[in-house]
């Protein structure tokens, strides 16, 4: 008996609709399935040696970290050391889109491909699809060599969901920035209000540099193909100021997890504090029960995360949907009401400070290419505690009372998007 036209057709969609999903939705190898133990505090020498030894590279002194605020700090300071370029510009971002300040980045890095300085620019294909296809011919007529992560082709579709999160600018190899900061106009400003949104970003000279270029290499070499490993761009780095310091990334193909872990390590070692800038917020189970953890061995815990005014609704409803136990366990949770909030720093005890590209969340943790530059210094966490507080100042707290009385339409929906929270 022969088999019907249609049911064949069905079938086939049927596997392939399976088969998809199973990709997307799939458990990376390495992920972390046990809980970290409470050994030892940060502020314990073990606590180094853990992380040296459990994630590498292993951090390095003589650093010296700037902290920038908002675009009116952070689009200057990095024009002005792109200008200044002599020999290489390494450049990686996951948003790029048209406007003003896009317009400028490509006016300025093109002058400096036509001067003879190399320059290499790595733009996610997801995150800059707003850009302007005529900004990419334009530098690439001045002598820039741009590649796009992960486009879609038909070969290639299986890598979709993998895209490159990471925000890096590195000039001559010494001078690195990197952060939450997106190319776009929406940074422009200093978060005055809705359309100017809120982040920071860093300056960064001595050794930890070479390990931020070896983040940009990491992407290049699977995009290109091209190992970029002379002097001019790992040149000599002396020790330049006092901050102890580590790039880490991660990759779905090199260790996603490895993100996850770092988090988990950093929660679990607190010992008084935990003060938490994310922009997008959607924990797992043993990230929630780390922190609620933590919350019963005295720790407090402070979370700043975008009000309603937030590019992406669906993940914020998402995002409220898992703060049960951390309110009942007495987490204190806040949304910064101007304008969109898009930090992602992390401080531990008041001395260890994770900051760059990587938000709390399964997208940040097991898919997508993250680089984070984590700094271990009292006196640069107090900095950062310091715009922490001035950021409370703006924001309004969500009390366990506020949380249950949220409508019943929310809950419903926010129910309903647990089956696509590992993908946010």
């Amino acid at each position: 008996m022969s088999i019907p036209l249609w049911s064949v057709v069905l079938a086939s969609i049927t596997i392939v609709l399976i088969f998809g999903l199973a990709v997307i939705f799939g458990r990376s190898e390495k992920e972390t399935m046990q809980r970290v133990g409470h050994f030892y505090s940060v502020a314990d020498a073990q606590f180094l040696r853990s992380i040296n030894g459990l994630l590498g590279p292993t951090l390095v002194a003589g650093n010296r970290v700037e902290t920038l605020l908002n675009g009116d700090e952070i689009f200057p300071a990095m024009l002005k050391a792109i200008r200044a370029a002599e020999k290489t510009v390494t450049f990686q971002t996951y948003i790029y889109w048209s406007g003003s300040i896009g317009h400028e980045f490509v006016d300025t890095l093109s002058g400096k491909a036509r001067e003879g300085v190399r320059i290499h620019v790595l733009l996610d294909w997801l995150g800059s699809r707003k850009m302007e296809d005529s900004w990419i011919q334009k530098m690439r007529d001045a002598g820039v060599e741009v590649e796009k992560y992960h486009p879609l082709k038909w070969h290639t579709w299986r890598r979709l969901n993998n895209r490159t999160h990471r925000r890096i600018l590195i000039v001559d190899g010494k001078t690195g920035f990197t952060g939450g900061v997106g190319i776009a106009d929406e940074w422009n400003g200093h978060a005055q209000g809705p359309d100017h949104w809120r982040d920071t970003h860093y300056r960064i000279e001595g050794p930890v540099v070479a390990q931020l270029q070896g983040a940009f290499i990491d992407s290049w070499i699977e995009v290109k193909g091209d190992v970029l490993d002379s002097g001019e761009y790992f040149p000599e780095l002396k020790e330049v100021g006092p901050h102890l310091a580590q790039v880490f990334k991660s990759s779905r193909e090199g260790g996603a997890n490895s993100m996850h872990l770092m988090y988990l390590l950093a929660i679990t070692a607190a010992k008084k504090s935990i003060h938490l800038s994310m922009a997008y917020f959607v924990p797992d189970r043993l990230a929630r029960d780390a922190m609620v953890n933590a919350l019963k061995r005295g720790v407090t815990i402070q979370i700043i995360l975008p009000s309603g005014h937030i590019d992406t609704t669906y993940v914020r409803k998402a995002s409220r949907g898992t703060w049960g136990p951390l309110l009942e366990a007495g987490a204190e949770i806040f949304e910064f009401q101007p304008t969109m909030f898009h930090c992602k720093i992390l401080i531990v005890d008041e001395i260890y400070v994770c900051v760059g590209s990587t938000n709390f969340d399964n997208r940040s943790f097991r898919l997508n290419d993250e680089a984070n530059l984590n700094v271990y210094n009292r006196q640069f966490a107090e900095r950062q505690l310091a715009d922490f507080k001035a950021d409370l100042a703006r924001s309004k707290r969500i009390t366990l009372q506020d949380w249950k009385k949220r409508p019943w339409t929310e809950k419903a929906l926010e129910y309903g998007l647990k089956i696509i929270r590992p993908q946010l």
